[in-house]
Formats: C-alpha cells, sequence, structure tokens
C-alpha cells in the first residue's frame, strides 16, 4: 500500500501499465433514482480499477444502488453480497461501545486495565481509557508482527507495553491495536465472544446483515478482494487466515484482531448503522453520545490537514469535497479501498465498497478513490436530484 508521496505518484504511474481493467461497461444495473451523471460515475469506477462494487448514495428518501462487475478476474456486484470492509468496521465498534456507555456498561474515561481480572493488564495498559482507544491517542503503535500475533492468539498483555510510544491523550497515532482492544474490554466486561456481542447488541437490535465472523456466512456471497497492483501475484482472498476461524468462546487477552477491521457488511446495512449515526431520529445511542462521538478528539495535523478524528469517526473538511464537514470513515484492506460518509449539513450519504481498487491515497492519508467518489456524489450527482 503506498504510504509516501513518492510511493503514491509511482504506484499511480503504474496503474494503466499493470493493473487489471474493470470492463468497458462496468455497470450491472441501478436501482432507485436515476443517476444524473452516469457517464463520471463510470468514468470513476475505470479510473481507479474497481473489481466488482456496490455503491449507495443517499439524499432524503431518494436513493441510487449502482452495482459494478469485472471480468479478469471476475467479480460480480449483487444487492446481497457481502463485502469485508477493513476498518469502516470501526465506527460499528464505536457506536457499540457508547451505547455501553448509555446503559453504564462501560465508562469513556476510566482506565480499561479495570475491566480485565489478569494482572498483566495493569502493567500493559496503564492508564489507557475507552475514550483514547476510540480516538488513536492511546499512545499504542501497531507492532511489525501484529497480523502473526493475532492469528496465533499471542495474549495482548506479551507485547502491548513495548508498543506503547506515547503517553496517553499526548497525540494521534492511528492504531488497530488500540481498536482492537475495545473487543477485548468487551469481552472481559460481558463474558461473552466478540463476534455474539456484536450480534446480540448491535447487529440484531439495528436490523443489520452484517458479522464479525466472515467463515460463517455462504462463501458465494462474499465478494473476494483481489490486490490489484503487487509484487506477487496472488489467489482472489475470500476470507484472512484470523476470519477463517469461528469465535465459539470469550478470550479477552487475546481476541484484538476483530474490532479494528474484521466487519463483513452490505451497503443497505451501512446506510442503517450512517442514519442512526447521524442522529435525527436515532434510538440507539443518547445524543450526548452522539455528540460526543461527533467532537473533535485529535488532528493528523501537517500529513493531512484536511482530516481529524473523532471516535470512531473520520472528519474530513475540504471545500473541494463539500462546503460542509463529512463524516464517517474509510477502509483499506487486501486491495480494497471501501468508504462510507455522511454530509454533516445535509444527511446525504456515500457508501462505496469493492473487491478490490486503486490504493493511491491523497491528502496523506484520504483514500484518491474515496476522495474522488465523494467529489461526484456531493458537488456533482445529488445536487441535480
Amino acid at each position: 500500500m503506498p504510504t509516501t508521496r513518492t510511493k503514491n505518484l509511482l504506484y499511480q504511474s503504474m496503474l494503466p501499465l499493470f493493473s487489471p481493467g474493470c470492463g468497458r461497461h462496468p455497470v450491472v444495473s441501478s436501482e432507485g433514482h436515476p443517476l444524473c451523471e452516469p457517464a463520471a460515475f463510470e468514468r470513476l469506477i475505470r479510473k481507479h480499477h474497481v473489481l466488482g462494487s456496490a455503491t449507495l448514495i443517499v439524499s432524503g428518501e431518494d436513493q441510487a444502488l449502482i452495482l459494478t462487475k469485472s471480468d479478469n478476474p471476475s467479480h460480480i456486484a449483487s444487492g446481497d453480497t457481502y463485502f469485508r470492509v477493513a476498518s469502516i468496521t470501526k465506527m460499528a465498534a464505536a457506536a457499540l461501545a457508547m451505547r455501553f456507555c448509555d446503559r453504564g456498561i462501560l465508562e469513556l474515561d476510566r482506565p480499561v486495565r479495570e475491566y480485565f481480572s489478569s494482572p498483566a493488564v495493569d502493567s500493559a495498559l496503564g492508564e489507557i481509557t475507552l475514550r483514547h482507544l476510540l480516538s488513536h491517542t492511546s499512545g499504542l503503535a501497531d507492532p511489525p508482527g501484529l497480523e502473526k500475533d493475532m492469528e496465533q492468539c499471542r495474549p495482548f498483555p506479551e507485547f502491548a507495553a513495548q508498543a506503547r510510544k506515547a503517553a496517553p491523550g499526548s497525540s494521534f497515532r492511528y492504531s488497530n491495536l488500540g481498536f482492537g482492544l475495545i473487543g477485548c474490554v468487551m469481552e472481559a466486561v460481558l463474558d461473552q465472544p466478540v463476534g455474539a456481542i456484536f450480534q446480540d447488541h448491535l447487529f440484531t437490535p439495528l436490523g443489520m446483515n452484517a458479522t464479525l465472523e466472515g467463515c460463517r456466512l455462504p462463501r458465494e456471497k462474499i465478494m473476494p478482494v483481489t490486490r490489484i497492483l503487487s509484487r506477487k501475484k496472488k489467489p482472489d482472498l475470500v476470507l484472512t487466515p484470523l476470519g477463517s476461524v469461528p469465535l465459539t468462546s470469550p478470550d479477552p487477552l487475546c481476541h484484538y484482531g476483530r474490532t479494528a477491521g474484521s466487519m463483513y457488511s452490505d451497503a443497505g446495512s451501512l446506510r442503517i448503522l450512517l442514519r442512526e449515526l447521524i442522529g435525527n431520529e436515532s434510538h440507539y445511542l443518547s445524543s450526548p453520545s452522539l455528540a460526543e462521538m461527533k467532537k473533535q478528539q485529535a488532528s493528523y495535523g501537517s500529513l493531512s490537514p484536511a482530516l481529524s478524528y473523532g471516535l470512531g469517526l473520520l472528519f474530513i473538511q475540504d471545500p473541494a469535497l463539500s462546503g460542509s464537514r463529512i463524516i464517517g470513515h474509510q477502509g483499506f484492506a487486501y486491495g480494497c479501498a471501501d468508504g462510507a460518509f455522511w454530509e454533516e449539513s445535509t444527511g446525504r450519504i456515500l457508501i462505496t465498497l469493492n473487491g478490490g481498487c486503486s490504493e493511491a491515497r491523497r491528502h496523506g492519508r484520504l483514500g484518491a478513490a474515496n476522495e474522488d467518489f465523494l467529489r461526484w456524489a456531493f458537488r456533482k450527482e445529488m445536487p441535480q436530484w
């Protein structure tokens, strides 16, 4: 994945030469409100080499769902396709954590070590609170072997102390480990596996088709992911090694691999989640909790001046994309580049999910594909409805 300006320029120069295409006519179907800018949408699909996607845009009571395909590799999206939505999971995890705060089960500013019975957690986490974890201000960095640690169920107290690079609350550092620990806290308090916690307390109450355990889904319903540029040809990925293992019992020292990026869902279900977070008619979270989530907690700084962060929510302030703040989250994993956002002033929604896409970045950390789709949706398409 390109991470520096030089790597991004090199990556983008290689896209037309070495990445698979999605064909001349990638759109399979468009349902709902007719698109006013269908040609502009198709150009973006081809520009970013999007492989099998579902894009949902919503303005008031009107919506349009656009499904696309690719020929080589063959990815075809349908209305009930599940996508691994990567870090969009963080938005769902934050909503559930705030639900538990509303109910007095968790507290935002209590040290999370107090929820565990293991003494080893005290020195590993120190004074890190749930607020720190939700806002990426815990001071935790992702260790190089984090993926392998997850797969091998290595207890986090064995390495978390070494992963602490700053004092809690002192700086912003995007941390998958930190967000993964939120699932551990939930397991420690509720004594259930985190997959069941999400199912019982988030997905079922909201009526979402979603899971943290992709292995429990029919494989043919999951959109495989292809990395469109890679030094080595790899087969399509349907399930990660971690995602292939069901969560049958709680293990709060080891289940830190789920709440950062393991959710599978569809575009319609993400719309349900966003509607609750927009908050005009939310029955899931209290008004104070929604306000806390939408309050800026940290900034990306000079790396990405247009980006800041709340509690599980990414904020984009860019006049080229919208006259108001854009709220939501993007997701990058194994070759996909997903997004789920709303425009704060209007409540208009853009959700874009795919089975492979350009991973190029702009403005430091904002996905170039997400930026272009946001501009198309909020500046070109929906204003004409």
